[in-house]
């Protein structure tokens, strides 16, 4: 499932969560005051200048090939957080978030305000509250070891091509730039910690008009699938901010479903290449 770039709602959660009001979004935080660089943030803004400074090769059916940076992207996770989920619901990046701060879940008033609870006669009311935390419970049990997340967006917000820097920019990946969470009564948001270096596609201007061609004039509406690792977590009241880091990522064309490009900024070097013939 992608999720859209702005303002959408997506489907709600399965097995009863989904009573409890989930949505999904993805914004950008505007002209709002800027927060502490974190680590990632520090790293990404050391390589900017690298990346905007490499070439990159021919590509093969109209996509980008190299684009470089001095230094690969570290790859390792959070102690003890090596599993990987795709596309999660809401609810589980809600309990996510929890279980990186140290916070505890609110089971007990999430139970009571599910809606099998609620409207369930008073002599069905044990039975269902049981279900409900059965059902929470092992969802958090669940995240413990969570510090990889695929992530699927219907736009990547690409830019015009820049021929001034030779570069296209991923708009979904700036710094400004967060994809929104909301469940149990709390807002939850990933923010990209090394999104000045991420945000940057570097294409060589005589591919650029190929790659607007393949995109069918719809210059913004490139999809994108990236890999996240976990680098920190930021409490908040009522909610608060994960960071992550795109490790990779793969731009694809909304209307054919082919690679534009896929770029691996954990490898070394960090590059970008076409779709294998």
């Amino acid at each position: 499932m992608r999720r859209r770039c702005k303002s959408s709602r997506l489907p709600r959660l399965a097995a009863g969560l989904a009573a409890l009001g989930i949505a999904a979004i993805v914004a950008s935080c505007g002209d709002a005051t800027a927060p502490a660089a974190t680590p990632g943030e520090a790293e990404a803004s050391e390589a900017e200048s690298a990346l905007r400074a490499a070439s990159g090769a021919s590509p093969t059916n109209g996509a980008s090939l190299t684009a470089q940076a001095a230094r690969p992207l570290a790859s390792s996770t959070l102690p003890g957080r090596s599993r990987e989920i795709v596309n999660p619901e809401e609810a589980t990046v809600v309990l996510l978030y929890l279980d990186l701060a140290g916070l505890p879940p609110r089971h007990e008033q999430w139970v009571e305000e599910d809606m099998r609870v609620k409207f369930a006669p008073p002599i069905d009311k044990p039975a269902q509250r049981a279900a409900v935390r059965a059902e929470i419970d092992s969802a958090a049990a669940a995240v413990r070891d969570i510090g990889l997340v695929r992530l699927s967006l219907s736009d990547a917000r690409l830019s015009d091509y820049d021929p001034a820097y030779g570069e296209f920019t991923i708009g979904a990946f700036a710094p400004s730039s967060i994809v929104e969470f909301s469940a149990f009564g709390m807002k939850v948001n990933f923010r990209f910690g090394n999104g000045r270096t991420a945000q940057i596609w570097r294409v060589p201007a005589a591919e650029a008009q190929a790659i607007r061609d393949r995109l069918n004039s719809m210059r913004t509406s490139a999809e994108v699938d990236a890999l996240l690792v976990i680098r920190d977590v930021q409490p908040g009241p009522n909610g608060g901010t994960i960071v992550v880091d795109v490790l990779e990522y793969e731009l694809r064309d909304p209307i054919s479903g082919t690679a534009l490009v896929r770029v691996d900024l954990s490898a070394s070097p960090p590059a970008a290449s076409p779709p294998a013939a």
